[in-house]
């Protein structure tokens, strides 16, 4: 019998030995147990202490377990119960599951049958307990997919339809857009949503140790290999395995890659043993693959493997509609997390973030509104608090356009330009700390450096 902790028992009997037997016998379960010897004494006990259980007698001196069960039923949904009844009055049992009662139980019987039944019980209120979690998880960014925009509608439309038909996805899109987000949405309305969700940033390792992040490794296969690894692929098995910027993947490591998608299996580097997969892959860009293809730096059939659905996430800037709402729900998390009350937020603040192109999509509405808070002043939040920390342009600060005489690409130009030496100085030159600023990533970053000839 396995044993379930932290699961509350109250045992509701007149029958003092058979409270104490019946106690033991829960508690050496791992259950935790208290008794009653009437339904007046539970309805106090259950005034004062959270319960997960109650275990009643159906004969009970000033109050039945009938009337127990309908009070609580009436004041404790949530609270499961359990009628325990002699071998004569089973019908009576079998009716007090019309006021409430999960179970019944003959005392006569096997203990180890009423055991079953609370593990059984004690098992569905975990899982319910986990899925008020998720949901109030869910709830907390219910504003990422409550859009006003069309077309992001129509990719999470498409999201539903296909969540749990196991399909590989490609997620397109700028840096910031959400695309884990829009991963970890797949996998939360999938059949795999018990399992693990597994994200790796592809980006984030070098040539010589992503293989060992993606496949694991034995203890002794090269030399730091001081104990075994576990892999991205083996700790999402039966979930789902996001690889983000995987267009960032190394060639050789592509090729292996294919080869897992291939055959459904893995083997740890060192070893030669198959560890077989059932894994939904999810991966994400914000290169375009095919010209990486015709560059020679991504694999076509590992580009087929991966996009059995492609779905491009529009930018912020094209679905302004939905700025409102997540300036709204960054506001109020922010002020959370940062146990920080913002009575006031001028107009000029709100026009800014309204109107604002934001290059670094969400992850950057998210900074500045991180920072604006952070700077603010007895709860009020000015243009000084937002300007300050990237000091945007003169003619942005005053609302004008930059030079009328500019083509739109040359205007964009020159303001990125401003916009990112204002962010280097801010930095104090730290590229890795002026990029996280932008919202973007340090590789990014280098090549607007180099584009725009800036010296950092």
């Amino acid at each position: 019998m396995s044993k379930i902790k932290g699961f509350n028992v109250l045992i509701v009997d007149d029958e003092i030995e058979y409270q104490n037997v019946l106690s033991i016998i829960l508690e050496d379960a791992g259950y935790i147990t208290n008794s009653c010897s009437n339904g007046l004494e539970a309805l106090e006990f259950l005034k004062e202490k959270a319960v997960d259980l109650v275990i009643t007698d159906l004969k009970m001196p000033q109050m039945d377990g009938i009337e127990l069960i309908k009070a609580i039923k009436e004041q404790y949904s949530e609270i499961q119960v359990i009628v325990m009844t002699a071998f004569g009055s089973i019908e009576s049992a079998v009716s007090a599951t019309k006021y409430g009662a999960e179970d019944y139980f003959v005392k006569s019987n096997d203990m180890d049958e009423l055991l079953k039944k609370i593990e059984r019980m004690a098992k569905l209120s975990r899982l319910e307990k986990k899925s008020k979690i998720l949901l109030r998880n869910q709830n907390s960014e219910e504003v990422f997919f409550d859009t006003k925009n069309k077309e992001y509608y129509n990719i999470l439309e498409m999201c539903q339809r296909t969540a749990s038909t196991g399909i590989n996805i490609l997620l397109l899109g700028e840096s910031g857009v959400g695309k884990e987000v829009i991963a970890n949405y797949i996998h939360r309305i999938s059949d795999r949503k018990s399992e693990p969700f597994i994200a790796l940033n592809c980006q984030n390792f070098p040539e010589t140790i992503i293989e060992s992040e993606l496949f694991g490794h034995e203890k002794g296969s090269f030399t730091g290999a001081v104990e075994r690894r576990i892999g991205k692929f083996e700790e999402a098995n039966y979930g789902t395995l996001f690889l983000d910027e995987i267009g960032d993947l190394p060639l050789s490591t592509q090729g292996k890659l294919l080869r897992v998608l291939e055959s459904r299996a893995i083997e740890r580097i060192g070893s030669n043993k198959l560890i077989n997969l059932d894994i939904r892959l999810i991966s994400a860009t914000n290169k375009n693959l095919t010209k990486e293809i015709q560059e020679g730096t991504f694999r076509e059939d590992l580009l087929y493997r991966i996009n059995t659905l492609t779905l491009q996430i529009p930018p912020l800037r094209e679905r302004r509609e939905d700025l409102p709402g997540l300036i709204q729900f960054f506001v109020e998390k922010i002020e959370k997390d940062q146990k920080k009350i913002i009575k006031s937020i001028d107009e000029r603040v709100m026009k800014f973030l309204l109107e604002y192109n934001y290059p670094g999509n969400v992850r950057e509405l998210r900074n500045i509104i991180e920072r604006m808070i952070a700077l603010s002043k007895n709860g009020e939040v000015t243009i000084n608090e937002i300007l300050m920390p990237i000091d945007i342009p003169e003619t942005q600060r005053k609302g004008c356009n930059v030079s009328e005489n500019l083509t739109l690409r040359e205007a964009r130009a020159q303001f990125e330009t401003e916009y990112i030496k204002s962010a280097l100085e801010n930095a104090n030159g730290n590229v890795s700390r002026c990029a996280d600023n932008l919202g973007i990533t340090t590789r990014q970053l280098w090549n607007k450096i180099g584009q725009y000839n800036i010296d950092k």
